[in-house]
């Protein structure tokens, strides 16, 4: 696995793919960095050798060259973050990127314009990744985030690169913390999957399930095991058509050794509102007309033993509507176990759009041991999927 250590920057003009997908707000201002901070370990050790960087990323969804997704709204933000002036292009190619990259001295940073301006960018044109390709000189992916498509920037580009090309410090840490949980785990090794649907998890739980000692269930995903046990769920979220898988998965992981931990009980709601009347039940006894939101007392001492005695843990989806502050309890005693058991020399891998939310909203993003910057690219790595963008640099 090629990564930064394996060449010399000084004089050569890198062009990486970062995700700068940032959020804006109606004034174009961006409301989270985090994704231009994750980028910074990279582009400094690249400028600290003498050399030079080329940056290039999407913004948004748009449908051609749209003025409200111009990357030139984040170069103020980019520049302070990374303590240089960025330069910008007006395009990814064509003559103002080739004049710009051309112009490019040690030490200089340059932003190209927003790639999805072109259609080209999605469809994995050659032309197009070989055109962006003759600006620099080293191919560097660190977009985890869109490690998982076959774009023209994250995987068609690394061709034209057969002997320079490599991982990014970013996108070298994402693959070496899955690693440390799908094959190079220490026991025991837990999974918590939380979230609405079984149905978004089952690639996952089946990979997964020879790996783990251990895989605590919780969030909406529940009630389809409770209710494929025959337990009663009042008007809980379920999904009907998975109950046989719910009961297979359980099968599969009692053939594999493992152990499936499921809430024994739930705070229960009258409606989905944060003021609903609420009560803790068993929860294979919810009330016609309650629906459980959040796990209950007695399930979260089940799972604060389990995850004080792992070595691993993954942590991917809430245990509950974490949104709303009355059935946020759960999530938030979670991470307060999971940042214990970390604290304590465990492994801790926290990866997926709502338990990254959670973990920021709540302030747990530094006691873990790593929380992953790509949510589609983690899951479809857990699911032992090779992500294009990964198998391209390592080819």
């Amino acid at each position: 696995m090629k990564t930064l250590n394996d060449f010399d920057f000084k004089n050569k003009k890198a062009i990486i793919r970062v995700d700068f997908n940032v959020p804006l707000d109606e004034n174009f201002n961006v409301t989270d960095t985090t994704r231009i901070e994750a980028a910074k370990p990279t582009i400094d050790a690249i400028l600290a050798q003498g050399g030079s960087v080329i940056l290039m990323s999407h913004l948004g969804r748009p449908k051609g060259a749209e003025e409200k997704y111009s990357l030139k709204h984040i170069l103020k933000t980019a520049s302070d973050i990374l303590g240089v002036q960025v330069k910008f292009a007006e395009n990814c190619v064509g003559e103002p990127a080739q004049s710009a990259a051309k112009d490019l001295k040690p030490g200089e940073v340059l932003l190209l314009e927003n790639l999805r301006f072109h259609a080209e960018e999605e469809a994995g044109d050659v032309a197009f990744a070989k055109e962006l390709a003759s600006l620099g000189d080293i191919y560097v992916n660190d977009a985890f985030g869109t490690a998982h498509r076959a774009h023209a920037s994250t995987t068609i580009i690394a061709q034209f690169f057969p002997n320079d090309k490599c991982f990014g410090t970013l996108l070298a840490k994402e693959i070496d913390s899955l690693n440390k949980v799908l094959k190079n785990s220490e026991k025991p090794v837990t999974a918590v999957l939380g979230g609405s649907k079984v149905s978004s998890k089952i690639t996952v739980i089946e990979n997964i399930l020879d790996k783990v000692d251990h895989m605590i269930i919780g969030g909406g995903m529940t009630f389809t095991f409770v209710k494929a046990q025959g337990g009663k769920i009042g008007e809980s979220i379920c999904e009907d058509d998975k109950l046989d898988l719910a009961l297979e998965i359980l099968r599969l992981a009692k053939e594999k050794g493992g152990q499936v931990h499921i809430p024994v009980d739930v705070i229960a709601a009258d409606d989905f509102s944060n003021n609903a009347n609420t009560q803790v039940v068993d929860v294979t006894a919810i009330p016609d007309g309650w629906q459980g939101l959040d796990a209950g007392p007695k399930s979260l001492e089940n799972f604060k033993k389990v995850i004080l005695e792992s070595k691993t843990i993954l942590w991917n989806g809430p245990l509950g509507v974490f949104e709303m502050e009355t059935f946020s309890k759960g999530t938030i005693a979670l991470g307060d176990y999971i940042a214990e058991a970390t604290e304590n020399g465990a492994f801790s891998l926290v990866g997926g759009g709502d338990s990254v939310a959670a973990v920021k909203q709540f302030g747990f993003e530094d006691k873990m041991s790593y929380v992953s910057t790509g949510g589609g690219a983690m899951l479809e790595m857990l699911e032992g999927r090779i992500l294009p963008g990964i198998a391209a640099i390592l080819d």
